[in-house]
């Protein structure tokens, strides 16, 4: 996750309503009332429509189309936004310090109260609408909003027009949505048509390049590097962490020294390409040289955003690229960013489903394992909730090791995530209860530390092989053989972990790969 649009006509806009993560509907159901006092957001929202002239509807639609109507309890997106309305605080977007001035109200309370945020949200699109000279006439017509509300995506031309068609979609097809603490809220779907002035041109019709099924909107040219040091190789998953008109915008911000190739839409799939494949966009820390990363809109905690639509886009988008450029469809060569070496990111997260994406990719979905059931091509995260073959590998290296992770049945049950939480606090690890690659190292490695070298055999090297498969997030032939490509791993290995690189696995080595290093 590097942070963060759709045509205003009545059929594209019930295209993307269908698919949405949340039911859109065009039922005509009219907003909760106001005096309901178990309704505090739509309170909210009717305070701010009535204090700003504003209509209520639109912050509604704008609020969705941000967060979902999620405040994620006060944490910021990768654009630094906040809140349902994401009021945002960064070097050129500074709509959170623009609500304080017209409101009032602390900053503090812009981002973590939803009241707040909400008046916050409504005073910065009337202050656009004031800018763009729409009296008390124009503010009863919704359509008239339509260049206030792509100013308030915080960026200009295309980008912002993909910003405002989605609101006018949503407000198209009406929404019937439910916040996280269950309210609904709902927006009546209305005909729209409205007044785009000089942003009727900046619409997006240029298509890809490198993927004619993509919008081309370029990046910001301090955000990636022209050309690329290495082969292409994989490709990596991410998650936005915000909106998907909301990275477009941040990936064209000069500041953010971040961008990704492509970006996904939740609600219908939509694919924005933002940096050729020829060239390094920077998504990956160390992987940026050789890896293509993917986009996808949403926050890895809320599943809601992983739509049929989104996975079965996506998994075409990376079936092609794999086609393309020789990339082998499995899980050693499509990873999520958590599983590239160097980066300490979370995403695409435990609800990302990498069996289903997988299967839809049309390749190796990296349950299969081999006759001793611990060989796989890549070691992804495991924690409370997954399940399959790896889980069930966890286990076993577990109850080898003195814990008590109960049977093998690959569920990640309470039993299991005590085990590891116990076998963590032993060996030094963060206890969070989570296998990540540093426990897997760990727990690969664990054993005998019988100094092996090149022309080594036997189960010795396969525990070698799997340890390192896990440490380096890259495929480690695992066949029980130390030959010249596991000399080249356990010299890496070395090198970066500041060992003597002479690829010789002595005491040293098994010490670094038993701590989880």
């Amino acid at each position: 996750m590097p942070s963060r649009p759709a045509a205003h006509t009545k059929a594209r806009a019930s295209v993307l309503a269908a698919l949405t993560a949340t039911v859109l509907t065009l039922t005509g159901t009219p907003a909760l009332a106001a005096s309901d006092s178990g309704s505090p957001m739509n309170q909210a929202f009717e305070r701010a429509a009535d204090r700003y002239d504003v209509p209520r509807d639109l912050l509604a639609a704008v609020g969705y189309g941000e967060t979902r109507l999620d405040g994620h309890s006060g944490l910021p997106s990768q654009a630094n936004g906040y809140g349902v309305m994401h009021l945002v605080s960064n070097p050129t977007n500074r709509t959170l310090e623009q609500a304080a001035a017209l409101t009032g109200k602390p900053l503090a309370d812009l981002r973590d109260d939803t009241g707040a945020n909400i008046l916050g949200g409504a005073a910065v699109l009337r202050g656009y609408a004031d800018k763009l000279g729409l009296d008390a006439h124009d503010r009863e017509d919704i359509d008239a909003w339509y260049q206030a509300v792509a100013r308030y995506s915080g960026t200009r031309g295309p980008a912002a027009a993909l910003y405002a068609d989605t609101v006018y979609t949503f407000l198209a097809d009406g929404l019937d949505a439910v916040a996280p603490d269950g309210e609904r809220i709902s927006v009546t779907g209305r005909p729209v048509s409205p007044q785009k002035g000089p942003l009727a041109a900046a619409e997006p019709s240029t298509r890809s390049a490198d993927y004619p099924s993509a919008l081309w909107v370029p990046a910001h040219a301090d955000n990636f590097a022209a050309g690329r040091s290495a082969a292409i190789d994989k490709v990596i998953i991410h998650v936005t962490q915000g909106s998907y008109a909301g990275s477009i915008s941040w990936f064209q911000n000069p500041t953010a020294q971040v961008s990704a190739h492509y970006v996904v839409r939740s609600s219908d799939g939509q694919i924005t390409q933002m940096v050729r494949d020829s060239d390094t966009a920077y998504h990956a820390r160390s992987a940026n040289s050789s890896a293509l990363g993917i986009e996808h809109e949403g926050f890895v905690d809320d599943p809601s955003w992983f739509t049929d639509s989104m996975y079965r886009s996506s998994a075409a988008l990376t079936a092609y690229l794999c086609d393309r450029h020789g990339i082998p469809k499995d899980r050693a060569h499509i990873i999520g960013h958590s599983e590239a070496p160097g980066n300490d990111h979370t995403d695409p997260g435990v609800n990302w489903d990498w069996t289903r994406y997988m299967q839809l990719v049309g390749g190796d979905t990296g349950g299969g394992n081999s006759a001793d059931g611990l060989s796989f091509t890549a070691y992804a995260t495991q924690r409370s909730g997954s399940t399959g073959a790896q889980v069930k590998a966890v286990q076993q290296l577990l109850n080898e090791q003195g814990q008590a992770a109960g049977a093998a049945d690959g569920s990640f049950g309470p039993a299991t995530q005590a085990a590891v939480t116990a076998y963590q606090e032993a060996h030094g690890l963060t206890a969070d209860g989570i296998v990540g690659a540093r426990t897997w190292t760990a727990l690969l490695s664990a054993g005998t530390r019988t100094t092996l070298q090149e022309g080594a055999t036997g189960d010795g090297v396969k525990r070698l092989q799997r340890a390192l498969t896990a440490t380096l997030g890259s495929t480690v032939g695992i066949d029980g053989s130390f030959g010249p490509a596991t000399t080249t791993a356990v010299r890496g290995y070395q090198t970066s972990r500041g060992l003597t690189a002479d690829g010789i696995v002595g005491p040293e080595t098994w010490a670094a790969l038993q701590a989880g290093r």
